[in-house]
């Protein structure tokens, strides 16, 4: 049972973190970034660049991954959602951009890395082994990192000046304009820093899992899987929509283990049950 626990905190902390970017674009902007996946995939790419290939410090390449995604989804809100979202009031318009966008990437992906799946060394040697738990010491030094990211994330959208501008664009777009909220400037820094947590997860897991670029998609499924448990647009429901869907696959994980694949067919059942009972999950408003 201690291994079960332990190894669903780890598959949480990460999955926390991928869920994190995706909800606060869905807060701020009501558009589902179907390429959420692509951007972990191209954050594990630079770090595998800059790390594996380079040789330069796991922190630079870590660095690199965040800062060059956050430059992207600035980019893409900018010159992309923003302009399809004054020119057009179908939300299906902004869905469309965004699985165009995660197309292109996949396209950008293939292009330049190739379809080979690739890895780094570790960033730490070694494995805890008690009574208990077994459990590789570059895992726990990820899910500890993903943890300390995650509280850093919390206490810059509850105390920041950005973050609160941030939580009262998501609240009401056009109250938070009338009292002098920069919606256009607080969009972007929101749509940059949920890009820049996909990146990041992606460098942290590049020295676990390696990357490569079929994964994209998958990684969105999952991502909608933990908003959908958790509610959509809610920081502390990705959170725990992470936590659980991490638990019932280490859980699903342990208990199939000889079935394979049934434990994600048994994860999307239970999620049928649930959203049958709770739409919005479990925090979350009606969405629009």
């Amino acid at each position: 049972m201690e291994q079960v626990i332990a190894n669903g905190l780890y598959l949480g902390a990460q999955y926390a973190l991928i869920a994190l970017g995706l909800t606060l674009i869905f807060a701020l902007m009501n558009v589902l970034n179907f390429a959420h996946g692509q951007m972990y995939v191209l954050g594990g790419f630079i770090t595998y660049t800059v790390y594996g290939q380079l040789g330069l410090p796991f922190v630079v390449a870590l660095l690199a991954s965040g800062v060059t995604l956050a430059v992207i989804g600035a980019l893409m809100e900018k010159f992309l959602f923003r302009t399809v979202i004054r020119r057009s009031h179908r939300e299906e318009s902004t869905m469309l951009l965004a699985a165009a966008t995660a197309f292109f990437f996949d396209a950008v992906i293939l292009l330049l890395f190739g379809e080979k799946q690739r890895g780094v060394p570790k960033i730490v040697k070694g494995v805890f082994n008690d009574a208990s738990i077994i459990m590789p010491y570059d895992r726990m030094v990820v899910g500890a990192l993903a943890i300390v990211f995650i509280a850093a994330f919390v206490l810059y959208m509850q105390y920041s000046r950005v973050g609160r501008a941030m939580r009262a664009l998501a609240q009401d777009r056009v109250a938070a304009q009338l009292m002098g909220v920069r919606v256009d400037r607080y969009s972007m820094i929101g749509f940059a820093m949920g890009a820049m947590l996909a990146g990041v997860v992606g460098g942290l897991l590049v020295t676990i899992t390696g990357v490569n670029s079929g994964i994209g998609g998958p990684i969105s499924i999952k991502a909608f899987l933990m908003v959908m448990i958790g509610g959509a647009g809610v920081v502390g429901g990705a959170i725990a929509g992470g936590f659980i869907l991490g638990m019932m696959e280490s859980v699903g994980l342990t208990v199939l283990r000889e079935y394979g694949d049934v434990t994600y067919l048994v994860i999307f059942a239970a999620l049928m049950v649930f959203l049958s009972v709770r739409p919005n999950g479990l925090m979350g408003k009606p969405w629009g």
